[in-house]
């Protein structure tokens, strides 16, 4: 079955009775097409990795939502260490976490369907706190970060999700950032904002390639420590010490637009989305800190509306979900 005629349309569907699996034509080859679903009773899963619980310090806590409905996150397992100011990126089977707050380079990961402790995938080639990940099906990409010495990195590196190992160089940021806000479609990696100097440009990359960065265009004002989400086609960055949400065209290059507001003004919380909702989830307010979630509508925006409480006050957390826009 590997010749192709030359009426086949773009877009065909065919049964391969070589592998037994349905694939479709893209107007050059065939691929096969996927079955899995990241529907887990009701919805897609949020999940909130480690953080830092006020009172209480760094925790390893792995906690999770369904995106699609409303309620309280519920206990998942553990990471493999207490971990805060970490990276996050998930395909639509196993969520990573990335770095920690004491520069370590510890990558670990869980399979999202099920619930459980982490285990170990592999090492970052640079230890760094701060830094930010995006993914779609096949690679995780970690951008980003700095050291406690003071040192800002403009690194990103990735690997592939399905396997285990070490991370590997994919090239350099426009400018150093560190808590910079990611998101993903299924072909681009966007980083929105970040320090020092609290930057407002905007970064993008092919993810299937490996190379620089390039700037996209500017958020609407200077950011750290803010979070973003993506539908396939819409990237949305929550504010930053401030309510504010802005989103942009990921497929296009331009400055963001306003987008609507959050419930509290907050940084440093956990990201996550079903490609149709927007969820964030924790915060710091300094000196309040939150266990607030609140969700929105990607294509529709507006003010956030309240979804739930994670099970502590949380902060310097990372979240990754199995229904994001670059799956």
């Amino acid at each position: 079955m590997s010749i192709i005629p030359v009426t086949v349309p773009t877009g065909a569907i065919r049964y391969n009775t070589d592998s037994n699996k349905m694939e479709c034509f893209n107007g050059t080859k065939w691929w096969e097409v996927a079955v899995s679903s990241p529907d887990l009773n009701g919805g897609a899963r949020g999940v909130v990795l480690g953080g830092q619980e006020t009172p209480g310090g760094t925790k390893n806590v792995i906690q999770y939502i369904t995106i699609a409905t409303q309620g309280n996150a519920v206990d998942f397992g553990d990471l493999t260490t207490a971990t805060r100011d970490n990276s996050a990126a998930a395909s639509n089977t196993r969520g990573l976490s990335m770095g920690d707050a004491n520069d370590e380079n510890f990558i670990s990961y869980i399979t999202i369907a099920s619930t459980g402790n982490a285990i170990d995938f592999g090492d970052l080639i640079t230890g760094r706190r701060g830094s930010e990940g995006c993914s779609n099906q096949t690679r995780a990409v970690c951008a980003g970060g700095n050291n406690d010495s003071g040192t800002h990195y403009n690194v990103m590196e990735y690997v592939t999700i399905a396997s285990t190992g070490n991370a590997v160089d994919f090239g350099d940021l426009t400018t150093t950032k560190t808590r910079t806000a990611g998101a993903a479609s299924p072909t681009r990696g966007v980083w929105m904002g970040g320090s020092p100097g609290v930057t407002n440009n905007i970064d993008f990359i092919t993810i299937a390639t490996t190379g620089n960065a390039q700037d996209f265009g500017d958020v609407t004002q200077g950011a750290s420590s803010g979070s973003a989400v993506a539908s396939a086609t819409r990237a949305v960055c929550g504010g930053a010490s401030t309510d504010q949400q802005t989103y942009i065209t990921i497929a296009s290059k331009g400055n963001a637009t306003d987008f609507g507001s959050m419930l509290v003004a907050r940084f440093s919380y956990a990201a996550m989305t079903d490609s149709v909702r927007g969820v964030w989830g924790g915060g710091d307010g300094s000196p309040t800190q939150f266990n607030n979630i609140d969700y929105f509508n990607i294509e529709t925006g507006g003010t956030c509306v309240d979804f739930g409480d994670l099970l502590a006050l949380v902060q310097q957390t990372s979240g990754c979900s199995n229904g994001h826009g670059g799956l």
